[in-house]
């Protein structure tokens, strides 16, 4: 479809739109629960684009699987009866946590997501979403994830209001109130950034013993040891020397029905790029442990130029931690702007080296 023509027909939209939270009907969990099967086992002929050279499954793809299946969730909590087209544009704020219970994901055996609404505010739901595989005729648990997702008006430019949710049982409730828990631990989590706040005594601690481990002996017999003066110590790389750069030309295949770059794409952009910084960092294959707090901060618009950096940030045992940041630059302005921001944690084959800042910052 043009999608210039689209969004004119999403203005008329705007009809629709709640004044108020509370002339929308309240929804209950199981009304937004899905479920979706992945037959790579029942049909092969799907496996391809899941595959891996290590004859896993692509944990990128997954990624954007789950990131339609939330938005998918979110439409099916707000679905009203009478009406053909939802006024809302509901796009990810946040992927809150994805915790993986086991290495490899198998590319012969079909899998299955589930998910559903966990809890509302106002204008933004966390979903909650589970992912199985299944082994001899059972269905095994590979992953959790909570995703925040936001709506938005039919252009996609202010907030709009979204179905209340109603816990039915006390195990609904305590779900409830983990997801006003992680909405708090959200707020206090951005106070505390660095930008607004000095580090803690504890954090400062941490900081001056790696910088006082990485000074160079022998310049202080002499007494001119300096900030200047640093050694790296045995079996480490400096931060510096961890890093590895990539760029995505942001074409009209990768849109969402809002004419942006989709999410999900974005995601196995940034994860695949992390991967391969925790490879050539470890120098041995890397699994995927664990996703966090990746922030959507910013659309990314189709013809975008994406800048992507990825960096070891912390290493511990066989433990990789990396963040990745992703920033699209217009070319015409030569301004650079922050996107999105990605944590993933990998473990390693083998140990790996220590990774060390140099500079205070």
């Amino acid at each position: 479809r043009d999608h210039v023509q689209a969004m004119q027909e999403r203005k008329a939209l705007h009809t629709l739109l709640a004044k108020r939270q509370e002339d929308l009907p309240p929804r209950r969990m199981k009304d937004s629960y899905l479920e979706v099967i992945l037959p790579l086992g029942s049909q092969p002929e799907i496996r391809e684009k899941y595959l891996n050279v290590h004859n896993s499954v692509r944990f990128g793809r997954i990624l954007e699987d789950l990131d339609s299946l939330g938005v998918l969730i979110c439409y099916t909590h707000t679905k009203q009866e009478m009406q053909q087209r939802s006024p809302l544009s509901i796009v990810t704020a946040l992927v809150d946590k994805i915790n993986l219970c086991q290495k490899i994901i198998h590319p012969d055996c079909d899998i299955k997501f589930t998910g559903n609404v966990s809890w509302v505010g106002k204008t933004s739901m966390e979903v909650r979403m589970h992912m199985l595989q299944q082994h001899d005729g059972d269905y095994r648990p590979v992953l959790d994830a909570t995703f925040v997702m936001v709506a938005r008006d039919p252009e996609n430019k202010r907030p709009a209001f979204v179905n209340p949710l109603i816990p039915e049982s006390p195990e609904e409730e305590e779900i409830f109130k983990q997801g006003e828990l992680n909405k708090l631990k959200r707020i206090e989590f951005s106070t505390a950034s660095l930008l607004k706040m000095a580090p803690t005594a504890e954090e400062r601690n941490i900081v001056h013993d790696i910088f006082l481990n990485t000074l160079d002996p022998r310049q202080e017999g002499e007494g001119t040891v300096s900030f200047r003066s640093r050694k790296l110590p045995p079996n480490s790389v400096w931060i510096e020397d961890a890093k590895l750069k990539g760029l995505e030309i942001c074409h009209p295949e990768e849109r969402n029905i809002f004419n942006r770059i989709f999410g999900g794409f974005l995601m196995r952009k940034a994860y695949e790029l992390g991967w391969a910084t925790a490879c050539s960092y470890g120098s041995s294959r890397p699994f995927i442990v664990s996703v966090d707090d990746i922030m959507f901060q910013k659309p990314v618009e189709v013809g975008s130029l994406l800048l992507l950096s990825g960096q070891v940030c912390y290493t511990e045992k066989n433990y990789i931690q990396i963040r990745v940041h992703s920033e699209v630059y217009n070319a015409n302005t030569k301004e650079h702007h922050t996107t999105n921001i990605f944590h993933f944690t990998f473990i390693s084959e083998n140990e790996v080296p220590q990774v060390v800042p140099k500079t205070y910052g």
